[in-house]
């Protein structure tokens, strides 16, 4: 009886000394602000009224948030004199400010009631509002887990490395997307967030005029989209001048990206890869014939992602501003 005392005792303290694992769940802010997904929609609404770029923004604003740091708004945080942080990285100096704004708005509309004030942390307000912005573009509507809490770490140098680059190929986006706990259907899932918003000349420059010096156009690019894009992004043009990434839909968030990379429309190399590649060709094909497998596997993954990283009480709080730590 003695030695079973003394096993259930070290049970017991093994138990109390394991690390904390957050959990998510989508009514976690039902006694504490339950109408907070209401409030971050009406927000998004507002912002979206004043700009589209509003919903490319905050979409791309929640992936690069999760793949750095986990998704805690560290991307959110402002640098000091101190401190570069993430925002200040090159690779997130393109982050329209539209995606900042729109989730320190929401912020600010949620603790505007009593209830729900220094309640709701930014990291879950980026999720909603990601959420939101693919269904207001048409996307499908799902239910958010929430409880993350916010990240008291945001550094430039912690974003090297860690986000895909226009040029990977499929094995290197696999495996990037693996180390986040995403298979590859994820990441063809993900990808077809390409399908609203814009980008810059500078991405595709290369594909358009010195690709190879064999093929000084990249041969997976359609003959009338290379021309077009050449009308569009003439040498020595000013490499910010904007293109849409999807040249059919460029403000609807639906399968159309998967269309257009069985017609040779994909604009990075990253995106027509998943289609030029025999391995991830058959998924592109289905997703662009069926609305609801495309939908359900993007509902996946975006619940999936947004599971990354996510803190506790030990390494996370509720910022009182999403741009500054407490």
């Amino acid at each position: 009886m003695a030695r079973l005392a003394l096993l259930l005792s070290l049970l017991l303290l093994a138990t109390c000394m394991a690390p904390q694992v957050a959990s998510l769940q989508p009514n976690f802010y039902a006694e504490t602000c339950p109408n907070v997904e209401k409030i971050v929609r009406a927000a998004v609404v507002q912002k979206v009224r004043q700009t589209f770029v509003t919903i490319p923004a905050t979409i791309r604003l929640f992936f690069h948030d999760c793949f750095v740091n986990g998704c805690d708004a560290s991307v959110i945080i402002q640098s000091t004199p101190n401190n570069k942080a993430e925002k200040d990285n090159p690779i997130n100096l393109s982050l329209a400010g539209d995606g900042f704004d729109t989730v320190i708005k929401a912020k600010a509309a949620v603790d505007k009631v009593r209830q729900c004030r220094n309640k709701v942390s930014c990291a879950d307000i980026l999720a909603i509002a990601a959420r939101d912005a693919i269904n207001l573009a048409g996307g499908p509507f799902y239910p958010v887990e929430l409880g993350r809490l916010d990240g008291l770490v945001s550094t430039a140098s912690s974003v090297n490395g860690k986000l895909p680059d226009p040029d990977m190929n499929l094995d290197q986006l696999t495996t990037m997307f693996d180390k986040n706990g995403l298979s590859q259907a994820d990441m063809i899932a993900l990808s077809a967030c390409h399908t609203v918003g814009f980008s810059h000349c500078s991405q595709v420059a290369h594909r358009l005029y010195n690709f190879t010096k064999a093929n000084p156009v990249d041969p997976t690019l359609s003959p009338e989209y290379a021309t077009q894009l050449k009308a569009d992004c003439p040498k020595n043009v000013d490499p910010r001048i904007a293109i849409p990434m999807d040249p059919v839909t460029p403000k609807k968030f639906d399968k159309q990206y998967y269309i257009n990379l069985i017609n040779g429309t994909g604009l990075f190399t990253s995106d027509q890869i998943l289609y030029t590649d025999k391995r991830s060709r058959p998924i592109v094909v289905d997703w662009a014939q069926n609305d609801k497998h495309f939908n359900d596997a993007l509902i996946l993954a975006m619940t999936k992602m947004g599971r990354i990283g996510v803190k506790t009480r030990k390494n996370g709080n509720i910022r009182i501003q999403c741009d500054a730590f407490n």
